[in-house]
């Protein structure tokens, strides 16, 4: 019995890493997509004082 209590421990060790990697895969392209969508907004800017609107 102590055998297959150790393989599961292990398997469910293997599940919970595997999961805490993938959720830090999603942070990290959560945290690239914000910074890269910063960045287009400030470089195309805000729309401001811009000709063309629906405004006009």
């Amino acid at each position: 019995m102590t055998g297959a209590a150790t393989e599961s421990s292990d398997v469910v060790h293997h599940l919970l890493v595997d999961s805490a990697i993938k959720v830090v895969i999603v942070v990290v392209a959560l945290a690239v997509l914000a910074v890269g969508m910063t960045a287009l907004w400030r470089t195309v800017g805000r729309g401001g004082d811009r000709s063309g609107g629906a405004d006009d």
